[in-house]
């Protein structure tokens, strides 16, 4: 994932969660990330009227523009780390999985919502190192379709799924893979959830 999508997924997030006034220093500190590039990443966004940048602040004034243009410039294929299949079945490929893990996608959808739109027969999921080398354990590679996919995780997510034990990202990562995937059953998960972000 680069830089600018960590960024909006931290806006974003919070912004859900009711926070609505940033600086790019807290962010650069709470991050990691340079004042130069969460400048950059911001300014992307203010030029498409998504943000307002205040002399000591910026603010989001367009949810769904954040979100659309995150989505429209994410290569998700490019940040699959490991491909494996397994013939159990999608309740039980879940379960199987081990620490250091966050689901995204189907998976975290179902786990924010507790209802999905669709069946699903993939499940794609970020994860530390460790649990990278794991997965590769417990679902070796075959040479059918591959029913498993591994994005490994930024050293936030990592902090997270670590230290603060969750096991799904964001809604705003949910909404933006789902987007990226190529399956009907996706847009049948990014509509419902358009509307439940957007309205």
């Amino acid at each position: 994932m680069k830089l600018y999508e960590v960024v909006y997924r931290e806006i974003t997030d919070m912004f859900l969660k009711g926070k609505n006034t940033f600086t790019q220093k807290e962010l650069s500190e709470k991050l990691e990330i340079s004042i130069g590039n969460i400048n950059k990443s911001i300014k992307k966004l203010e030029s498409i009227n998504a943000v307002k940048i205040e002399a000591r602040s910026f603010s989001i004034i367009a949810l769904d523009k954040v979100m659309l243009y995150w989505a429209t410039h994410r290569t998700l294929d490019r940040d699959i780390v490991y491909k494996g299949f397994s013939d159990l079945t999608i309740n039980e490929i879940e379960a199987s999985m081990p620490n250091g893990i966050a689901f995204t996608a189907y998976t975290a959808y179902k786990k924010s919502f507790r209802s999905i739109p669709a069946e699903y027969s993939e499940i794609y999921l970020y994860a530390t190192e460790d649990a990278i080398e794991n997965i590769k354990k417990r679902f070796p590679k075959q040479s059918k379709f591959p029913n498993i996919f591994v994005l490994k995780a930024d050293k936030t997510l990592s902090y997270k799924i670590l230290n603060e034990k969750v096991n799904s990202v964001p809604i705003p990562n949910v909404f933006v893979d789902l987007w990226n995937i190529r399956t009907w059953y996706a847009k049948e998960f990014v509509d419902i959830l358009s509307k439940k972000l957007f309205g």
